[in-house]
């Protein structure tokens, strides 16, 4: 299949809240020194347009290894299962081989903020001439006009004194201003899905709200979807519509932020809960999840995270809980959620997240009484 073969739905007749790509019994493997490894252990998932959905786990998790599915950016040993679907746009991105395939999604209508922005930006090029490839390339404009829209975009996204930034290199900016630069490039398509690689890690506090703030207001003005990665549930609370738990290469939780934060089913989602540090208070002992993580050469038998949870049934190290319904928004994949489990106490934290959270997250998650206001 050549580019010219490829025809792709247009978006627009989507309307916010309607499913924008549905992900269908995903499995990615890797070949590791004559071992298999499987990163991705049969995820299905759907994408709602205008939403940001979060997507939260351990590292090692499987997060960044899903949504490289999405614009074909998977290591050379790495490979979609041929049963497994992707869909958007008319289209099954989990078939397509060739960059020529590629070329009409990634960057086009799917982009991509990595985590270090110098590894998105070429140290040698100016930064201005960097965003121009991208918007020549993929909308045709001539030279000029590719500039006149690069220094648009640079100004969109906060940087000062536009016109002179750039004809700068990367090295002339700060890490904050690089990581704007390089919204800048993702925006230079206008495309239908933003994933954000846990962007803010390598910058401070102060301007990793900056940097989240930028996210928001762009979604809001240019709508486009947001695949959100991050090990932080502090940054969730902050940004998310809903939220998709990782563990081991298989989505454990999925819901509304609302769910996640206020009613967590699976004891993985109460283990990141209770061990965050912005929750903590003053001569609490700060909880941390014992044990490791299993290998993903070996086939897991039963729930993955049975081994490290303190709730763990006899099943759960047997046979692999299904994905039980909580309610229209929310689901789990625990043994716990079945009618003949055994009911147990959460940690008692959880029932203290509503306060904790609005006490630190003022622009966050707003307490249940605040919310009936």
């Amino acid at each position: 299949m050549s580019k010219k073969e490829i025809t792709l739905n247009p978006i627009d007749n989507v309307k916010n809240g309607e499913v924008i790509a549905s992900v269908k019994n995903l499995i990615v493997r890797f070949s590791v020194r004559n071992k298999v490894l499987t990163a991705i252990r049969n995820i299905s998932l759907d994408i709602y347009k205008g939403e940001t959905i979060a997507i939260v786990g351990e590292s090692g998790s499987g997060k960044s290894v899903f949504t490289k599915c999405f614009t074909g950016m998977l290591e050379e040993n790495g490979s979609v299962d041929e049963n497994s679907v992707i869909e958007y746009a008319g289209v099954d991105l989990a078939k397509f081989k060739s960059n020529d395939e590629w070329i009409n999604i990634r960057g086009k209508r799917i982009s991509t903020i990595f985590q270090d922005p110098m590894t998105s930006l070429n140290p040698l090029r100016k930064i201005g001439s960097q965003i121009s490839e991208v918007i020549r390339l993929h909308r045709g404009y001539n030279k000029a006009d590719a500039k006149a829209e690069a220094i648009k975009l640079l100004k969109r996204v906060g940087i000062k004194n536009a016109e002179e930034r750039y004809n700068d290199y990367p090295f002339q900016y700060s890490g904050g201003m690089r990581q704007r630069v390089v919204i800048a490039i993702a925006l230079a398509c206008n495309p239908d899905i933003l994933i954000c690689d846990e962007p803010t890690t390598a910058l401070d506090v102060t301007i990793q709200a900056q940097i989240l703030n930028l996210i928001q207001e762009l979604k809001n003005e240019y709508g486009f979807t947001v695949i959100f990665i991050t090990h932080d549930l502090g940054v969730v609370a902050e940004i998310a519509d809903r939220v998709a738990v990782m563990y081991a290469g298989q989505i454990i939780e999925y819901g509304t932020a609302q769910d996640i934060f206020y009613d967590p089913q699976h004891p993985y989602t109460w283990s990141l809960l209770s061990s965050l540090p912005q929750l903590g208070e003053k001569g609490e002992n700060l909880y941390s999840i014992t044990g490791t993580p299993p290998s993903l050469f070996n086939e897991i038998k039963g729930d993955a995270f049975a081994p490290r949870n303190p709730y763990a049934l006899a099943v759960d190290f047997v046979k692999e809980p299904p994905m039980f319904k909580v309610n229209d928004t929310h689901y789990a994949k625990t043994w716990l959620l079945d009618p003949r489990a055994p009911k147990v106490e959460k940690p008692k934290i959880l029932s203290e997240i509503t306060e904790r959270v609005a006490k630190i997250y003022s622009g966050g998650l707003k307490t249940n009484e605040e919310q009936e206001q």
